[in-house]
């Protein structure tokens, strides 16, 4: 669970950048530091966020869902729903970010509708984190096993390319 924390702990970090890339390019313009930011974002959330997600669905959501719990049962429906709605957003977001990531005119400026999908998609991310955090990850920790997180350990690492340790 410790891993799941730390990952909600650099999707903030990616989110917080965001903002300050937005707030780079209306006082200073579209230049390396903004095109560096951009993409950093993008790889976080183009590579690790989906690892992520999955992480969960494998193994935090399956122990709430078939819990004795119909609340957290229903929460867990929830949170996949906005892992969903969070996919669908990063669409606009990544293609807002990728718009910044390739500009060479060093005079981009964000359209109101690309400000919108980042502010959108960093929205849903919060919420959610909240959720997960406050009462998620509680709730299936109280319901797996040692051996069950050890298991989620190694399966998060293994698809992650890291060798667990002896």
């Amino acid at each position: 669970m410790e891993m799941l924390v730390a990952c909600h702990e650099r999707v903030q970090r990616s989110l917080d950048l965001m903002v300050r890339l937005q707030q780079h390019l209306l006082v200073t313009g579209c230049d390396e530091q903004a095109r560096s930011a951009a993409r950093d974002v993008l790889r976080y959330f183009d590579m690790a966020a989906p690892l992520h997600h999955q992480d969960e669905e494998l193994h935090v959501f399956p122990a709430l869902l078939s819990g004795p719990d119909a609340a957290l049962c229903r929460l867990a429906a929830e949170l996949i729903e906005d892992h969903r709605r969070m996919e669908a957003a990063w669409g606009a977001a990544r293609a807002a970010l990728t718009t910044v990531a390739q500009d060479t005119s060093g005079t981009l400026q964000l359209s109101a509708e690309q400000t919108a999908a980042l502010d959108h998609f960093g929205g849903l991310y919060a919420q959610h984190i909240v959720r997960e955090e406050g009462l998620a990850y509680p709730g299936a920790l109280a319901q797996l096993s040692a051996a069950d997180l050890q298991h989620m350990s190694h399966d998060m690492m293994a698809r992650r390319g890291v060798r667990s340790p002896a």
